[in-house]
């Protein structure tokens, strides 16, 4: 039963990608536009295109995404596997996300089709919010990745 771009019943794990844009002790969130989990805060991010380097498809899904620009900081983080399924236990959405932590380096983000808001939040605030699986464990280990690469992150 899969759709034409295979994300719905795919037949096999997608591939995607966001990243952890940090900024004077704030990571940038973005609030999801588009089912599934619509409305919940999340990172910027999205499927790889083939021929795409994990790093090179975060920093083009988040320019794309609400505009900004960011540095990578070393490889990617621990991989998020969402599955989820529908009420007859089919598997309707399979993503494995490969999460990086990065500095900001310009453009202030907006919003855009695949964003309601976005918004700069400490650690502490986002564990209060509506949220994509996973986010809060990927967040912390992303400000530990810019800590240790000597980044301020307070």
């Amino acid at each position: 039963m899969p759709t034409d771009d295979g994300r719905l019943f795919p037949g096999r794990p997608l591939i995607g990608v966001s990243v952890a844009v940090i900024r004077d002790g704030r990571v940038l969130l973005a609030q999801r536009a588009a089912e599934p989990m619509r409305g919940v805060w999340t990172l910027p991010g999205g499927l790889v295109e083939a021929g795409e380097r994990l790093a090179e498809a975060a920093l083009r899904e988040l320019e794309e995404e609400v505009g900004s620009r960011a540095e990578v900081v070393g490889p990617s983080l621990t991989p998020t596997e969402i599955l989820m399924r529908d009420a007859d236990g089919r598997l309707r959405h399979h993503y494995v996300i490969h999460p990086h932590a990065a500095l900001w380096r310009g453009v202030e983000p907006a919003p855009g089709p695949e964003a309601l808001a976005v918004r700069w939040a400490r650690l502490d605030e986002v564990e209060g919010l509506a949220t994509t699986p996973g986010l809060i464990d990927t967040l912390r280990e992303a400000f530990l990745r810019v800590s240790a690469a000597g980044e301020e992150t307070a």
